[in-house]
């Protein structure tokens, strides 16, 4: 980011602990998605959330339904290299026994597990493993008497629930807990969230619910938490897309470095290509995009088809590509060597390698 160009301001936040991994605070925006396998297919879904680590998860949400389930959660969270959320609703006993079983985070909702005393038990076994409690209010399932009192799900009714279980913690003595609030609707979600977040320091997961497939759930998770986060607002994000939950982490990555709160890979820069390109600028991103998926190291890329604002974009770039008579390779913000067409993927891949082995940051 240039020195003269604004950053996001965070707003303050109180932080929390799950597993290794520091939401809230000064920390760096967490990254996460949630498997979808069956979690008593043990192999399965560590072989998910393996994958999920290597794309660049900070941590995996795992849906724990049933007391079988809660017993292969413990065998999943022994083989795995990342912290596990274990996602429970209703029965506190899944609770209890996740919780023995190594859960980082609880997602439960403590109004909804019954009576006082086995909320008192799930909290007080959060408090003795030292896990916290994700409070996840959702416009789907609202209580009854706040769909009643608001006619439908509204911005107010998801704040008003959301205060209902923070104030059952709290009660309890508890503050280790984070919190969300989540709809479809971008133009709900933004507001609860907006009013939230004055009310209270604990640190925010952000995420649009069911946002839809690959294209238009990432547009329309990109608008939602960006305008949040450009806000200062959010501590921990999952893009919820009916997709690969490896596109999860990806599209997530994507929107914290457009706001530049956060690198990882390959930023690519690239024009949308026209008449004046003087290579097949779509072609070449896209295998570009596809060999190095791999990088997780953070590195400016550009490739621009022509001399018109090639030249330009490619200087600002660690490693810059602009179109002409020769193509022109950047390294550095200065000219490095000519390349063909025939082997601008090849001779592009090559220097962004060389150059992530010749960081001085690697050893």
């Amino acid at each position: 980011m240039n020195a003269d160009q604004p950053g996001v301001k965070r707003r303050p936040s109180r932080q929390v602990m799950v597993g290794s991994v520091a939401v809230g605070g000064d920390a760096p925006i967490a990254v996460q998605s949630m498997t979808n396998t069956d979690t008593c297919d043990v192999n399965a879904t560590v072989e998910q959330v393996v994958a999920l680590a290597q794309a660049g998860a900070d941590f995996v949400r795992v849906s724990v339904p049933t007391l079988e389930a809660a017993d292969a959660f413990r065998k999943i969270r022994q083989a795995v290299p990342v912290p596990l959320v274990a996602d429970i609703h209703f029965d506190y006993k899944i609770a209890l026994r996740v919780a023995d079983a190594g859960a980082d985070c609880l997602r439960i909702n403590p109004g909804n597990i019954g009576r006082e005393d086995r909320v008192r038990a799930v909290v007080e076994s959060a408090r003795d493993h030292g896990i916290p409690i994700r409070i996840g209010v959702n416009a789907g399932s609202l209580e009854k008497d706040l769909q009643k009192k608001y006619g439908e799900p509204t911005s107010s009714a998801l704040v008003e629930s959301a205060f209902r279980h923070i104030d059952i913690l709290e009660r309890l003595n508890f503050h280790d807990y984070k919190i969300s609030l989540k709809a479809s609707d971008v133009l709900m979600t933004v507001p609860a969230y907006q009013e939230l977040a004055t009310q209270t320091d604990a640190p925010l997961h952000l995420g649009i619910t069911e946002a839809g497939g690959m294209r238009a759930g990432s547009v329309k998770s990109a608008i939602g938490l960006g305008l949040l986060l450009s806000q200062g607002i959010g501590d921990t994000i999952r893009v919820s897309l009916a997709a690969d939950p490896i596109q999860e982490i990806k599209v997530g990555f994507d929107i914290l470095k457009s706001l530049h709160l956060r690198t990882r890979g390959i930023n690519l820069i690239a024009c949308p290509s026209c008449s004046r390109q003087n290579f097949d600028v779509i072609k070449v991103v896209n295998e570009l995009e596809e060999r190095t998926e791999d990088i997780s190291e953070p590195m400016d890329v550009a490739v621009i088809g022509c001399v018109v604002n090639g030249p330009g974009e490619a200087r600002e770039a660690t490693i810059g590509l602009t179109g002409g008579c020769p193509n022109l390779m950047y390294r550095g913000g200065k000219p490095l060597k000519k390349v063909d067409n025939e082997t601008l993927v090849d001779t592009l891949e090559a220097e962004i390698r060389a150059s992530i082995r010749h960081s001085p940051e690697k050893p």
